[in-house]
């Protein structure tokens, strides 16, 4: 097939009216129609977020590569525009890979990888390409391209696997880096510099795995943050390191420092980002209000996708999220604008616990903000799109400092528990929860940590309980739905 974007537009408004409606999201982006997959090219551009996104626009699985395109004023309301990227170039022609955005002259460059198969399942070619808008929605692709080849891939790395360009200005130079592997099993981050966008020079392996820390690294940002330079990327095939690392592929950030010359990023630790299920190749912006913000991919390779069975879409992205450094560690905040679209408020205090409470109080769409004083109990926590047998349980262990994150009986779709060991604070346990539809993200202790999964429950699954074995104290409940469509 060849591909357009003038072809593939025009299939996503003919096949919008197929749509099933019963697990699309309804503060959170998706495609308009078919697969969607990683965050790409988020900027603030003349006025403007602009989110584009890995997308395959003919079918609700992963196909070649388009890039799709929403802009939004405040980061939770988008509108969509045309497909900005297609695979129509003998460079790109296996799909328009993930990459990013940025601001040159008043004009909008992307900056994304090419991707050719020479053999199906076994053998591509992955180069680095530029495109250029005047106006941030129609792009051309630049007659340079490619502008970074094989032949600037250092010794020692892998052939193949050469991706993911995240883009960014220091110093009055261009720099971008690039995932890669040392084809000996551990992930490598690659730095390129340049003056223009579009000629390149390799400066240096900027970061590399030490043998614990996957064999691929894909989808890397490195940015600086109150004087320390931040390295996230999303490294595959990762072993399980106790109650971490437990998906198919991972995301991390190392918090260290970046010599601008020499290009290497010195780090001594590595943590996850989100310790749930679903959370992938996550890209970040600085915006006009000086925050840096980050969105993911919220699903997981290789992981039962049920819209994908005859509902026309597939793929979603998270909340986007404010990173804000504290000592040598992330927490994560959702971005204010949330807040004005909240509606019908309820709010309770004070409850003793020991049992299983229904509260008053329904929905698919919502945050919910909880505050627990732990006291006696043995266990705590809430209940969630609760209906028949079906629950998505949030549970907390005092005594293990244990935190569960439970979707056996969430509905349809993936099964499964995620861990995380998280301490309380004088006693109490602070959630801000966000349901919706097929999509749960839970922030721990005001962003000292986040889970994030996709559920699937019944359209009847509406209850909401909170539950103590031993008694304990609700101090607070706070809940809004949350209407943005």
């Amino acid at each position: 097939m060849n591909y357009t974007k003038e072809q593939a537009d025009q299939y996503i408004q003919k096949n919008q009216v197929n749509l099933v409606p019963d697990f699309r999201l309804t503060y959170h982006l998706m495609a308009e129609y078919g697969w969607m997959n990683d965050p790409n090219g988020f900027i603030e551009f003349q006025g403007q977020y602009h989110l584009f996104y890995q997308h395959y626009p003919y079918d609700s699985r992963w196909g070649p590569m388009h890039w799709g395109h929403a802009i939004s004023r405040d980061l939770i309301q988008w509108e969509y525009l045309p497909i900005a990227l297609a695979p129509d170039e003998s460079y790109d022609s296996g799909g328009c890979f993930s990459g990013s955005a940025i601001e040159k002259d008043g004009k909008l460059y992307l900056m994304y990888t090419g991707h050719v198969v020479i053999v199906p399942e076994v053998n591509y070619i992955q180069t680095q390409a530029i495109a250029v808008s005047e106006d941030g929605v129609r792009f051309a692709k630049a007659p340079q391209n490619p502008v970074i080849g094989t032949d600037q891939i250092p010794a020692g790395s892998s052939k193949m696997d050469f991706r993911d360009p995240k883009v960014f200005e220091h110093g009055g130079r261009f720099y971008t880096v690039l995932g890669s592997n040392d084809e000996q099993g551990n992930g490598q981050i690659l730095l390129y510099r340049s003056t223009d966008l579009l000629h390149w020079e390799f400066v240096n392996i900027a970061a590399e795995s030490h043998g614990d820390l996957g064999d691929n690294w894909e989808c890397p940002d490195l940015f600086s943050l109150d004087g320390r330079a931040v390295l996230v990327m999303s490294p595959q095939r990762v072993p399980a390191q106790g109650d971490n690392y437990r998906n198919l592929h991972s995301t991390t950030y190392m918090v260290g420092q970046w010599n601008e010359e020499t290009g290497v990023f010195d780090y001594d630790s590595y943590h996850p980002i989100d310790y749930g299920f679903d959370f992938y190749a996550p890209q970040t912006t600085l915006d006009s209000k000086g925050r840096r913000i980050m969105i993911g991919w919220m699903d997981m390779w290789e992981s039962e996708m049920p819209t994908q069975q005859g509902h026309g879409w597939a793929g979603a992205m998270t909340l986007p999220r404010e990173v804000l450094l504290e000592g040598e560690r992330l927490r994560f905040q959702p971005v204010e604008e949330l807040e004005q679209y909240r509606v019908n408020g309820y709010e309770a205090s004070e409850l003793r616990l020991d049992g299983v409470l229904d509260l008053p109080i329904t929905g698919d769409s919502y945050e919910l903000q909880a505050v627990f004083e732990a006291k006696e109990a043995v266990e705590f926590g809430l209940k969630l799109r609760v209906g028949g047998e079906e629950e998505t349980e949030l549970a907390y262990h005092p005594a293990e400092r244990l935190f569960r994150l439970n979707r056996d009986r969430s509905g349809i779709g993936p099964k499964g528990e995620r861990r995380t060991k998280v301490e309380l604070r004088q006693g109490r346990l602070a959630l801000r929860v966000f349901v919706d539809k097929s999509s749960v993200e839970v922030f721990l202790q005001d962003g000292e940590k986040v889970m994030t999964a996709r559920i699937y429950p019944g359209l009847a699954s509406l209850g909401i309980q909170v539950y103590s074995v031993g008694e304990c104290r609700l101090e607070s409940l706070h809940k809004w739905d949350l209407l943005a469509e």
